[in-house]
């Protein structure tokens, strides 16, 4: 495999003191900035001559974005009840997209989900009101029924929404968890995986929500963790744990054997520093999104670097300390650019026809 690093902890380097300039100049003002009138269509990573692997698609942060207008809560709107209007995300944090194409944002800022369907172009705001009520949400997931499943941190619980909105039911509570984070679903198995990154302990519920049992406890050895963050669930149950006090990434079994981890401390390729959202393609690349950075990398299952996307900044492709993360399973990308209060989404394009000369992806990328 190529692995070019020439003036990569250089790019590093320089991607820290922008986002350190970033926070001050934000420091006397906002983040927000006007969007471009066109997203560029043309943004591929890498550059050619080299075969594209990954597409710029698109980014939303307000429900203009999608043609929508701002909304109030759906329970809110049923009671009458008066509700600030959300006009723009405030400090999103996780996304997730269902089966139809709408994409919901977990606003920690605002305490709420937000839902954009594109489709439709409609926007909805979630969790303002009743049992459903969130506080902070930091990890959000949807089933093949349309139901979204949502970790609020703050309440120690997950609430369950049906495909409306409506409450369904909670799980957990202050009695089992801690800090709940990540949430991921195995429904061939039947599993909701849940990351509680204070307890460093992945909790596993079946679909019902009963609890079943626990995978790992605070370590460095493999099975343990140092405050873990998110996950992903492979096509083949394979679990995929940002571990994230150890820098690395974590493979285990449906049912929490070790099978290998990836990552270190360091601006060497490959490297993790504050690793955050994941997610796994259709053809097993390992997507980790890493905040200090300010970009996403791509891994294969042995943890060799195969690309990077990205770079501090406010454009297209740019990021201001990203966080949570989802790849569905058309291959499109949502990773939550925090700090620039939006979501951005790309498209992976898949491995090149044998034979082209392209078949070993470069760790050398471009920020356009």
């Amino acid at each position: 495999m190529n692995r070019k690093t020439n003036g990569y902890a250089a790019r590093i380097v320089a991607a820290a003191l922008a986002t350190a300039l970033l926070a001050l100049a934000g420091c006397g003002g906002t983040t927000d900035q006007a969007k471009p009138a066109e997203e560029p269509t043309d943004m591929v990573w890498p550059l050619p001559p080299e075969q594209p692997r990954i597409r710029f698609l698109r980014s939303i942060s307000s429900p203009a974005d999608i043609g929508a207008t701002a909304s109030r809560s759906v329970v809110s709107s049923l009671l009458g009840v008066q509700e600030e209007a959300v006009v723009k995300m405030q400090k999103p944090y996780s996304v997730t997209a269902d089966r139809h194409g709408r994409i919901f944002v977990g606003d920690s800022g605002l305490g709420r989900v937000l839902v954009f369907d594109v489709e439709n172009k409609k926007f909805e705001v979630w969790g303002q009101s009743g049992p459903g009520e969130l506080k902070l949400p930091l990890g959000i997931a949807s089933d093949s029924e349309d139901r979204i499943y949502v970790t609020d941190a703050k309440q120690q619980r997950i609430v369950v929404f049906d495909r409306n909105g409506k409450f369904l039911r909670a799980m957990g509570g202050k009695e089992m968890f801690e800090r709940p984070v990540g949430i991921a679903l195995d429904e061939s198995r039947g599993r909701i995986y849940v990351v509680d990154s204070h307890k460093h302990k992945v909790f596993v519920f079946d679909m019902a929500g009963n609890y079943i049992f626990t995978i790992g406890e605070r370590g460095d050895s493999p099975g343990q963790f140092n405050f873990p963050t998110n996950i992903a669930v492979g096509r083949d149950g394979k679990l995929y744990i940002i571990d994230g006090m150890n820098f690395r990434v974590q493979i285990l079994d449906p049912d929490g054997t070790p099978l290998k981890a990836f990552g270190q401390h360091s601006d060497l390729p490959g490297s993790l520093a504050r690793p955050k959202g994941i997610g796994v393609d259709p053809d097993g690349h390992i997507y980790v999104v890493d905040a200090a950075f300010s970009n996403f990398q791509i891994f294969n299952f042995d943890g060799a670097l195969l690309l990077f996307v990205g770079t501090a900044g406010r454009g297209p492709g740019e990021f201001y300390l990203p966080a949570g993360a989802f790849l569905d399973p058309q291959g499109r990308f949502y990773v939550v650019d925090q700090f620039n209060r939006r979501v951005q989404v790309f498209q992976y394009l898949g491995e090149p026809p044998a034979g082209t000369g392209s078949e070993k992806p470069s760790a050398e990328t471009s920020t356009q």
